[in-house]
């Protein structure tokens, strides 16, 4: 069971070295950081993070298999697994639709684009030479010069149950938006049927105290949009450090291989540490 934290995308960025390297300094075991349209580049995130810290597993959650092509992409996350060797965890999605049409990148299928993509960046990953001519993907030939010597696994961000038995198929685990919880994990991981050593993480508010409620509204109301929900139904850490760890724990129970908290509100860290001592 890993414990993870995300750096918000509405953090300034400058702020990603100092959080990450105080992350560093707990018993947190990943810290993830975003790819959202407008927001920041999550490659160059997680090479920041990395940068600054010793002992932290950095996931990328989550880059858009319509804006990255992988062969650029198994390049990138390469170099960042050999310089890195162990920390990197890379997620790759479909992207928001309607995002991916504002920059003219939606795809003809995002099936068969997140399948392919995956199924060609995790064979550059290891080392092979991939030709792949798919209904998206076109490969001819190609591989990486200094592929890593320790492949870092590759998770697909999914959230629809076509979607999560393809990551079953060809992604070394499954990362599941904010909103999920404990009653719906055994149902994710029967429609994923990745075997045993399929990882899921299951992403999830975080807010402990008073503060930040209309932030939390605000963020609550987006994802139930997000994830086609009524607000109710979206399942969060919150309340006294005590609930928001019982949260955590349930969803561990359930079957999540990692939980990664994403913190609303004032003092993120503080409230990192106030859950770690209630865990």
């Amino acid at each position: 069971m890993r414990l993870g934290v995300m750096f918000d995308r509405g953090l300034p960025p400058e702020q990603l070295i100092p959080f990450a390297r105080a992350l560093d300094e707990t018993s947190v075991d990943d810290l993830w950081v975003v790819e959202d349209l407008g927001w920041t580049g999550g490659l160059t995130s997680a090479a920041t993070a990395l940068a600054v810290t010793s002992r932290l597993r950095v996931g990328l959650g989550i880059a858009p298999a319509p804006l990255r092509n992988p062969m650029l992409l198994a390049m990138e996350l390469g170099n960042l697994a050999r310089v890195h060797p162990g920390r990197l965890a890379a997620g790759i999605g479909h992207g928001v639709q309607d995002w991916m049409r504002q920059v003219g990148a939606a795809p003809a299928s995002p099936l068969a684009l997140l399948e392919e993509t995956i199924t060609a960046v995790s064979a550059l990953l290891r080392g092979e030479t991939v030709t792949l001519h798919g209904r998206e993907v076109h490969l001819d030939g190609v591989s990486l010069v200094h592929p890593p010597a320790e492949p870092p696994p590759v998770l697909a961000g999914v959230k629809r149950p076509r979607s999560l038995a393809l990551s079953g198929r060809v992604a070394q685990g499954t990362i599941v938006p904010e909103g999920v919880g404990p009653d719906q994990v055994q149902g994710i991981i029967e429609t994923i049927g990745g075997g045993d050593g399929h990882e899921l993480v299951v992403f999830t508010f975080l807010r402990i105290g008073a503060g930040g409620a209309e932030e939390e509204r605000e963020m609550v109301a987006g994802q139930a949009g997000f994830l086609g929900v009524p607000p109710a139904d979206v399942a969060m850490a919150s309340g006294t450090a005590e609930e928001a760890a019982a949260h955590v724990k349930s969803l561990w129970a359930a079957g999540a291989t990692s939980v990664a908290v994403r913190p609303i509100g004032a003092d993120p860290l503080g409230q990192v540490n106030a859950l770690l001592s209630a865990l």
